[in-house]
């Protein structure tokens, strides 16, 4: 039996390889200059792969047809793909963080700034023209997973710039050594931020917490009979009319 890509997943597949590059660029990069902050762009790089591979992971089992072992289908898989993401996520802010904290006990100017500024922009641009595609991609035809894929590369192209601009001021004002570590550090509270916030809806998705109280007011106005256009009707909720609770219902 062949097995063929669906268009959704072959993009999954080119967002893998685009994090492969930019991933490679960014540690030649760091490893030319020695700069605190294009090791923390780096590994942010590393991030949007585990992004990019569990986006891939959840498209592929998202296909699968629910059976004997499981009859409510393999929608739940997703949720530990992310939260092994988010864990990662965690770990590499920590690396980040330590790196950049040693680095700020004992600041150096990172050497040949120009060549890592022109590597960390080829980067850039490669993650801005994927992220384009998966957005247009996954607006056309409502794909979340790979909205989310794109959103990922995005955030990293704006970390780039960061990186980038705090590069190019140490060209002009060597003396602000200190500028590469803070920077570092605030990559890393970002990508904590990030983490924090995969783990908290995957152990959400998990354990089927309830619905936002907004959500909850949307679906019941939904399934709610509309009021009778009569002038004389003052009232038109339903007799013996229950709240709707999300929890007690089942399918």
């Amino acid at each position: 039996m062949t097995w063929t890509l669906s268009p959704a997943q072959k993009l999954a597949v080119l967002s893998i390889a685009t994090s492969i590059a930019t991933l490679s660029l960014k540690f030649g990069a760091y490893f030319l200059t020695n700069s605190v902050s294009l090791y923390s762009d780096a590994v942010e790089s590393f991030v949007n792969l585990v992004a990019a591979s569990v986006a891939l992971i959840v498209l592929i089992v998202a296909e699968r047809l629910a059976d004997r072992s499981h009859p409510w289908g393999h929608d739940k898989a997703m949720y530990f793909s992310s939260g092994l993401e988010g864990a990662l996520i965690l770990v590499a802010a920590f690396s980040i963080g330590w790196a950049a904290l040693q680095r700020m006990f004992s600041p150096e100017l990172p050497g040949q700034i120009g060549l890592g500024i022109a590597i960390s922009l080829l980067a850039s641009l490669l993650n801005a023209i994927v992220a384009t595609v998966l957005l247009r991609y996954a607006r056309r035809h409502d794909g979340i997973v790979l909205e989310a894929d794109a959103h990922h590369l995005l955030t990293d192209v704006w970390t780039s710039v960061g990186v980038v601009i705090a590069l190019g001021v140490l060209i002009f004002r060597p003396e602000w050594k200190i500028l590469e570590p803070v920077v570092a550090l605030l990559v890393a509270a970002n990508i904590v931020k990030t983490g924090i916030s995969i783990l908290r809806r995957s152990a959400d998705g998990l354990m089927d917490a309830a619905l936002p109280a907004e959500d909850l007011a949307a679906i019941e106005s939904a399934i709610t009979p509309p009021c009778p256009s009569s002038p004389a009707t003052r009232h038109c909720e339903p007799e013996n009319r229950e709240p709707f609770d999300m929890s007690s219902s089942s399918v």
